[in-house]
């Protein structure tokens, strides 16, 4: 029997343009390419666990062309956030079929972090659900979510593309999926559009000074999209797919290459 290199994939920060990552998944999936461990920040957290967790494809994209900022939104008084998110936890839980990571189909590992004590928090264990919830508090928007003593929020701010999570997953070619870079000028229309903007400024800064090192890294072109731009899915998905394929005569040499490495 052939020997099939484990693959691992990163899914990273971006907000709504994340939804690419669906489009990236359908061509994978499309192409045979079995993902046996995945790592997610933010907005890849959220992918990344719906597909963990079992999730159909179809029915993932079905669910962003029909999402709305209503149906996960849930103002409060802005003393450590704008939104309370316990109404985008219940969507998690019910799209995650509330598991905890050791029940999930697919190895996965969510990246926070940790706003007291500035450092990036791994999380693996627990209920999949607190985890993301956790992953995508957006700073100043999502109130931040607590697990255990710590207090956290968005990934992003400290591994966008947390491809060196994958090694201990046992990866042995690491794909990233890369759609946070937005270099374009963006009006600004409203306090949602500052700290996003904020925020994707900060993480361009932290890119030029570490690199994401990923076997394979898949740049879906999502730059025109704003952050909170939901009802522009169509367009990310389509994107999503045009990168993954572009990149798929690599992923396979890759995978060739490994084949040929471990005969060696």
């Amino acid at each position: 029997m052939n020997k099939q290199p484990k693959i691992g994939l990163a899914l990273g920060a971006g907000a709504a343009r994340g939804i690419a990552h669906i489009g990236v998944l359908q061509v994978l999936v499309d192409n045979g390419i079995k993902i046996d461990c995945i790592a997610g920040s933010s907005i890849g957290s959220l992918i990344g666990g719906f597909y963990a967790a079992g999730m159909d494809l179809n029915r993932m994209e079905s669910f962003a062309y029909e999402m709305n900022w209503d149906l996960i939104t849930d103002l409060t008084v802005p003393k450590r956030g704008l939104i309370a998110g316990k109404k985008v936890k219940e969507f998690i839980k019910i799209l995650t079929k509330n598991k905890a990571f050791s029940q999930l189909d697919i190895p996965l590992a969510v990246v926070a972090t940790d706003i007291e004590a500035g450092e990036e928090v791994v999380i693996d264990q627990g209920l999949v659900a607190e985890a993301i919830r956790a992953s995508i508090s957006i700073p100043g928007i999502y109130v931040p979510h607590e697990i255990g003593e710590r207090i956290l929020v968005d990934g992003a701010l400290v591994n966008r593309v947390p491809v060196d999570l994958l090694s201990d997953l046992g990866a042995d070619i690491v794909i990233g999926v890369d759609v946070g870079d937005d270099s374009s000028r963006k009006k600004i229309n409203n306090i949602f559009d500052v700290i996003l903007r904020s925020i994707s400024i900060m993480e361009n800064q932290i890119v030029k000074h570490k690199s994401v090192e990923a076997d394979i890294l898949i740049k879906p072109k999502v730059g025109h999209v704003s952050p909170q731009d939901l009802d522009q899915a169509e367009d990310c998905v389509a994107a999503g797919v045009e990168a993954a394929w572009k990149m798929m005569p690599a992923i396979e040499e890759a995978i060739e290459r490994w084949k040929v490495d471990v005969k060696a």
